[in-house]
Parts: C-alpha cells; structure tokens; sequence
C-alpha cells in the first residue's frame, strides 16, 4: 500500500483480524500506536557456531545446507508438519570439524502456512537459522527456528529432490531470497532482537512481525520480504539498506518532530532511524541511542505543551486584588506565629494577585505545614479586595472541616458557606444564590463546584485542595464561572519531587512549604508483621495505653466490607488504588483477602485491649448526618478509636490522634502511606504509625515499608516510590505510567534531560511562540495535550 501513513489504522493494513484485536487490546490501533510500542528490552547477541558446536540450552546462529524436505500431515492432532533436513555449510569455520545433520521442524494447523514455508526451500538451498537446539529420536533438531535464505552465486540448473528419496510432484515457483551472502544472513541472525511486552493473545515475536511489515510500508516496500535492518551501511545510517527513494519516503512518512538544531545539538537520530534502530537494531549501543532520542523527544514535547499552556494563561484576564486589610488582620489573631516559608509563600501571591492576568500556583508542602492558612489568606485577599473565592475539596469530610475551621478564625467578617452534593436542597439553594449574586464570600466545595448550577461571576481565586483528586478538565470549569479567569492555587500534601514537578506541573509557578509549624514532633514508624501474634498484641496495648490517657487513634483498612473484590468499590471516594503483586514483586500465588472495616471493627470489640472503650467507624458510603456525627464524637473523644477507610487520608484535622494503624500497609503507595502518617501528632503529642504488613520477606513491598519506616521526608519518598512504582501510580487516580503519552520518559533518572529539554524549549518559544515554523512539532504537542488532559497539565 503506497498510502500508509502514521494515522492508518491496523485494521486496514493487517488481513489476520484475530490479530488486529489483539493488538488493539495492547492499546496498537494504528500506525503510529505500533511504532511507538516500544520493546522493554533487546536479547544479546546470538553467537555463530556449526552444527558440530551446538550448545544445548544455548541459543544459536549457522549457515547450513538444505538436503531435502517432506510435508506431513500429524496423524496425533489435527495439523500438518514441515522437516526440512540441513548439515553444516562449507564455511570456513566448519571445514575442520565432522559435518552434522539436523532437522529443522515446523508445525501448523493451516496447511497454507507449512505449504508458503515449503515453498521458500529446495534441495541445495543455502539458509542462515537461528533458534534452540534440541534432541529428538537422538537426532538434533530446531523447532520453528528463524530462517534466511541466501540467494545463490548461480541459479540452479535443474529442479532437485525435494522430499527424502521422492521426485517433486509439480514444478517449484521462483525464489526470493532474503539475504544476498551467508555473511549477511549471520549478520542479522546474530543481531539483537527486541522484547515486547506481550500477552496469551499475542506473542513478542508476532508484535515484532507486525511493526517491521508497518515499517516497509511506510518505506513503500514489499511488506513480507525481508527485513529493514542488514550489515550494510547506507546513507541514513546502519539501520537502513532500503533504496533511495524508500529511505526519502520513510522519512516524509515519519517526519522529524524535533527541530533540527536541537537534533544536531544533541546528536540525536532522525526520528524515521530511531524508529528503525528501536524495532530492527543493529547492535545494543544503536537500540540505547534510539531510545534515548525518543525519550528526548517526550520531554521536549512535553515542556513546550507545558510552557505553551503557562504564556496562554499570562494573557488572559483576571480581577487584580491589591486589598490586603482583612488578610492582614487574619494573621495578626492567628494564635502561632507564621513560619518563613509560610511568610515567602503569601508574599509570593500578593504580588501574583495583584495583577490584572490570573496566577497559577502549585503549593506542595508536608502533611501539617500548613498549607491551608495560606490558602485562607489569600482567599481573604480576594474577599477584601471585593471578590469572591471558592475552596474546593476531594471529599465531604474535609470540606465540613475546612468551613468549620475557616467559619471560626475569620469570624462574622466574612461570609462562608458551605456546598456539597448531599446537602438538602434549600440550604443547597440558598448557598447557589449567593455565590451567583456576586457579593464578596468564601464558598468552600466538593465536586459541587463543578456543577452547571454552581455559578459565581465575581469569581478571583480558585483553591484547589489535594490538587491529583481532580482532572484539568474539572479545573477549566471553574474558570467557566467567572466573568474573567480566577487565580488559581493548587495544594497538595502528596510528596512531589522537583523534576516530577516541572514534568506534571510545568505550567504554575511551584512553592515548597518544607518547615513544619513550632510543636510537632517526629512520628515514629514501625512495621508490624501480621502473622507475629505477639508484636500485633503489643501493638494493640500501646494504643490502649494512649487511649487510656486521653488521646485517639486510627485504624485503617482498605476495604469497607469482607468479601469484596479487589476491584470493586472503585466509584468510592476512598477506594485506594492498591499494588498487584506483580508491582510488588511478590509471588502469584492467591494471597489471603484484603482487610474490611467492618471485620476489623468487630474484631478490636472483642480484644481484652479494648474492653470498654467505644469505637466508631468511618467509609465513604455513610451519609452526610452520619459522617458530620461520626466525626464530632471522635473529635470530642466520646469514641476515641476510629476504623476507617481511607476518606481520613487529607485533611483531617484532630490534635489528640496519637496513634494510626494502617492494615494491609504493603499494598499501598508510598507516597498514600505517607500521607495517612500526617493525620497524627498534630497537637504535639508523641506519635506512633503503625504499618501492618503480609508482605514477602525479601520482595518489593517490603523495601517498599522499610523506605517509609526510615524517612519523614516527602520528597525523598516519594522519589523511591516513583523508583519502585513508576511515575505515574505516585499520583493515583488514573494517573499509571502506562496510560499517558509518556511512554520512555522517566520523571527521576532523566531529571537532566527534562531540564535541559525546557531550557531548549524555551528558547524556541521565545522566538516561535506559535510554533508556526515547527509544523510537525506543533502538531505533536496538540496531540500531547490531548492525550493527556487528565494526567499531566496540572493535573
């Protein structure tokens, strides 16, 4: 097909359909989904040797003869059976040694695939294979080994034997031969070959099959002869023997995405040779290469959506807020005197709100530095100024408690009101009609914000709390409300390293709250291994002890009820998005089910460590009078022991909670585990976490554990979890790596390369702002934007 593009679909190229589902169940739909399905590794080199050197349980690459032939059908099964029968070619190598025979065997239970592999031999055929060698009958043999035939120095004078010992029963067609010399042939047998991840549907080698049949059509070229990639060297580079005008259509086909000075500035491949060099490589060091210039690419790409995003935001409009009276008044009544960085970041966005085009601010700090009083400051900023803010949070729980909060330190001032999905609809009514009169009020939100009936025309600022419980699609909405674009702030307590930052949050401004406010004190960290009976005793009269001298604890499981699948509840607001065991780096083997609030609930009631002591629980499907109640009487300390689920993870404010106990530890996320940790020692007290862990000694998981036991630091954390997890699970929501444009970049090992890929970035924004000389560039970042709405701009 001479009209092949990157956009053509599979479908339309492939005749086996059972192959096209089972490549589109990889997510390869088109052309380009197949290119950029990159192999997770190459094999090594496969070394030369004649049949007389055979090693078994080594794989191998000869030149060997063809003697003869045979088709059969396989009278055991339904099925036919190719032999061809081989010995050592005369080489070199081999003229010394005894010559061997063996047979190289193929099965199929289509007789058109045995008759299309028949049909490529004869009887004096020269053939480079590659493959296993093995014993059958004490005879050695191959079993479906990959083959090359080599062309001969002169055409064979007559037709030969074809079958052992039988005439041929009709005239054999003319060959095409794959390579042109037995050299060549040991050249790309002996080449490493890429490794796919595959799957029962479809195997590594059939994925491989697939994207070079795309490559020679993209090139123009016969689809099912031979493959791209030789020993000879051709003017593209060593991965490509194609003529001329293939080579040129190639790379009109898949054009260079990156300019040609940031190419050539870092000795990149051509993107039609790294394509090549990936699928076909020609050695290692070309495979490295390749990746490393499509890795490249990504962070180049990448940043320049990023930064596109960051000068479209800086020319839009905003209402300018200069009025900082009632801010100021706020932090003089504040009971405790602001730390430095809390001062840095409320100076930072003074000025950012002063301004008539909107900011947008991403404000990471440790679970309790203190991130919400700067977010009540600068929305009291807006409220003085004449405007309104709105809060936004992941959940009803810590939206109640960020109004209470917010209600009682800013007193009558200032209207507060509160919004959620499950209000009744009067109350509901009344907050909608004041936030769409206008009149300067803070509203603090869940996902109610959101809604067409939420509107709010004085909108200046935008708080977003726990900023990766929300997509970028929800954050344009609220921009929605307004008459002009609102400030934005965006908090998050999920430690976020630096280079993970520029990469998925490339376009705000970035502040780092890292002091914790006078008073807290370390948490202590331990992992208590379930089956210990003794340890989970001890464990259970510490927090006794600590219930008995007035403080609280948490229990935390990550199921609601027993019984349920590990993959349902997911529409919960706390349903974790837990590890396989895959992730993990444990066994397959079935493990014991997932710890329930409910069971665990009832299983504390009847331990003598707590006898007489009221526990109350806490899920994300009770309703709203039950969750207001539920967390009243903990707070007040009439049931001092809560088992909950993770809805208590941010947010969640209570000074006596000294202890947290958190079940089924090893099939969290670092970063979640961190997290439920800063729900206590929030009043000063000494505090205890508490990791309770089935996992297998010596696996993943439990490096995993020891990380976190070890470190209170975030950012260190965080960068071991995107090292054990992979980038994108450390957000959760949908957020894995595997379902994002990002396909090789790597947030931590190619922090230098995402650097230096912005600071190219910009300089070519700075004189092409539009892109408007960089087409194909262009074009790539609309795509990058589009496929990843939900994962990386802000989001």
């Amino acid at each position: 097909m001479t009209d092949t593009t990157v956009d053509t679909p599979l479908a339309a190229l492939l005749t086996n359909k059972r192959r096209v589902s089972a490549l589109k169940a990889l997510g390869v739909l088109t052309v380009a989904d197949a290119l950029t399905y990159y192999p997770f590794r190459v094999t090594d080199p496969v070394p030369v040797r004649a049949l007389a050197e055979v090693r078994f349980g080594e794989k191998m690459a000869c030149a060997v003869d063809v003697r003869a032939l045979r088709v059969t059908p396989m009278n055991a099964r339904r099925g036919y059976r190719l032999e061809v029968l081989v010995d050592d070619a005369p080489t070199a190598a081999s003229r010394a040694m005894q010559p061997r025979t063996a047979a190289l065997v193929f099965f199929s239970h289509r007789k058109s695939y045995v008759d299309w592999m028949a049909s490529r031999l004869r009887a004096g055929l020269q053939l480079v294979i590659s493959g296993d060698p093995s014993t059958f009958n004490d005879r050695l043999q191959f079993t479906h080994p990959d083959i090359l035939t080599v062309a001969p120095a002169e055409p064979p004078a007559a037709e030969p034997q074809l079958a052992f010992g039988e005439p041929a029963v009709q005239p054999q067609p003319r060959l095409r031969y794959d390579v042109d010399s037995v050299a060549q042939g040991l050249a790309r047998a002996t080449r490493p070959r890429p490794v796919y991840h595959a799957n029962s549907r479809i195997s590594s080698e059939h994925i491989h099959e697939t994207i070079d049949q795309v490559l020679r059509l993209l090139a123009g070229e016969d689809p099912f002869a031979a493959s791209l990639v030789t020993a000879d060297s051709a003017q593209f580079g060593e991965q490509f023997t194609l003529g001329e005008a293939a080579r040129a259509q190639l790379a009109e086909r898949i054009p260079d995405v990156l300019p040609e000075s940031v190419r050539e500035g870092k000795q990149l491949m051509h993107r039609a040779q790294a394509f090549c060099a990936i699928h076909e490589p020609q050695s290692v060091a070309d495979f490295k290469r390749a990746i490393g210039t499509m890795r490249y690419e990504e962070a180049f790409v990448c940043q320049c959506a990023l930064l596109m995003a960051r000068n479209r935001a800086a020319t839009s409009n905003a209402y300018p807020c200069a009025d900082v009276q009632l801010r100021d008044g706020y932090i003089e009544r504040l009971p405790f005197a602001l730390t430095n960085g809390q001062r840095e970041v409320i100076d930072a966005i003074c000025t950012d709100m002063g301004r008539a085009h909107p900011m947008q601010r991403l404000l990471q700090g440790e679970v309790g530095s203190g991130k919400t009083v700067v977010a009540v400051a600068a929305m009291l900023q807006a409220v003085g100024s004449g405007h309104q803010a709105v809060l936004v949070a992941p959940t009803q729980v810590l939206a109640e408690q960020h109004f209470h909060s917010i209600s009682a330190s800013v007193g009558e001032r200032v209207p507060v009101h509160l919004l959620t999905g499950g209000m009744k609809l009067a109350a509901r009514r009344k907050v909608l009609a004041a936030a769409a009169s206008g009149e300067p009020c803070i509203v603090v939100a869940t996902h109610a914000a959101f809604s067409k009936s939420f509107q709010a025309p004085n909108l200046a600022l935008a708080v977003i709390d726990e900023q990766h419980r929300f997509g970028v699609e929800q954050r344009e909405t609220l921009r929605a409300k307004s008459e002009r674009d609102p400030h934005l702030l965006v908090m998050t307590a999920t430690p976020i390293p630096r280079t993970a930052a520029m990469t998925w949050f490339g376009d705000l401004d970035i502040s780092w709250l890292t002091e914790l406010p006078g008073g807290r004190k370390p948490i202590r960290t331990f992992v208590i291994p379930e089956d210990d009976a003794r340890v989970m005793s001890d464990m259970f009269w510490h927090i006794r002890r600590r219930v008995d001298a007035g403080e609280s604890a948490y229990i935390i499981c990550p199921r609601i009820e027993p019984g349920e699948a590990e993959g349902e509840g997911g529409g919960e607001p706390d349903t974790p998005e837990l590890l396989d065991a895959a992730a993990l780096g444990e066994s397959a083997q079935p493990r014991a089910p997932l710890h329930a609030v409910m069971e665990i609930a009832q299983r504390l009631q009847s331990l003598p460590q707590f006898g007489g002591v009221r526990l109350c629980t806490l899920t994300g499907r009770d309703d709203d009078a039950t969750k207001a109640q539920v967390m009243a009487d903990f707070e007040s300390g009439e049931t001092p022991v809560m088992v909950a689920t993770t809805v208590v993870e941010v947010g969640v404010d209570v000074p006596q909670a000294s202890c947290i106990a958190i079940f089924d530890a090893d099939r969290y996320g670092l970063s979640q585990l961190h997290q439920l940790r800063g729900r206590v020692g929030r009043g000063g007290t000494d505090s205890w976490a508490f990791l309770v862990s089935r996992a297998e000694p010596g696996t993943i998981a439990q490096e995993r554990l020891e990380v976190i036991a070890g470190s209170l630091d975030g950012a260190e954390i965080a960068s071991r979890d995107l090292e054990l997890r992979g980038a994108g699970d450390v957000l959760g929501d949908a957020q894995s790596g595997g379902r994002s444009s990002l396909k090789l970049l790597r947030v931590v090992q190619d922090a230098r390369e995402i650097a230096d890929a912005r600071t190219r970035a910009q300089e070519l924004l700075a004189h092409d702002p539009d892109l408007e000389g960089h087409v194909q560039l262009a074009g790539a970042v609309l795509d990058f934007t589009r496929g990843n709405e939900r994962y990386l701009t802000s989001n």
